[in-house]
């Protein structure tokens, strides 16, 4: 058995918990775990502060508006 929960949310980090179960020996296996999740003129900014140029955002086909895709190109 195995199941997430979230543990907290101060935007802009969530932590959550995945939580295993084993059923040969009923040994239970926890791992905590926090994403950040970044806006998208913070990462426009840090690619091109690390020497990248953006060519264009597009946003993810299965979910508009809450992921983009950088296409970005290393500059010489």
């Amino acid at each position: 058995m195995t199941w997430v929960e979230l543990t907290a949310v101060a935007m802009p980090l969530v932590s959550f918990r995945h939580t295993w179960v084993f059923e040969s020996d009923g040994a239970v296996l926890t791992s905590d775990s926090t994403l950040r999740f970044r806006g998208r003129e913070e990462i426009d900014s840090d690619l091109r502060c690390h020497g990248f140029e953006v060519e264009d955002v597009r946003g993810a086909p299965d979910r508009p508006g809450s992921e983009f895709v950088f296409v970005a190109r290393r500059t010489v």
